[in-house]
């Protein structure tokens, strides 16, 4: 898992983005429109970023269809000591 937290937010294209979502959703749900009119970013980016990281298991969805809501998963949150210290890294903390 630490090596996929890596990659995902300090090695790959986004990862700045994806860590600004997954800020977002350890604050509480939300769903892509929201955090796109929250963070500031085009609701496809921010629907390409949901995707990448529910296709590897960080977050999921309610699936409701349209307005889903994202939730951190049971693994991400089972790693958050690492995911603190890749976040906390790529913010430059």
């Amino acid at each position: 898992m630490e090596d996929l937290l890596w990659y995902l937010f300090a090695s790959s294209r986004g990862g700045g983005t994806r860590a600004e979502i997954i800020k977002a959703l350890q604050e509480r749900p939300y769903n892509a429109n929201e955090l796109a009119e929250s963070l500031g970013y085009d609701y496809t980016t921010i629907r390409h970023h949901l995707k990448v990281m529910a296709d590897n298991n960080l977050v999921r969805s309610t699936e409701q269809g349209y307005g889903d809501v994202y939730l951190l998963t049971a693994e991400l949150k089972a790693h958050q000591e690492e995911l603190q210290t890749v976040l906390d890294t790529v913010r430059g903390e």
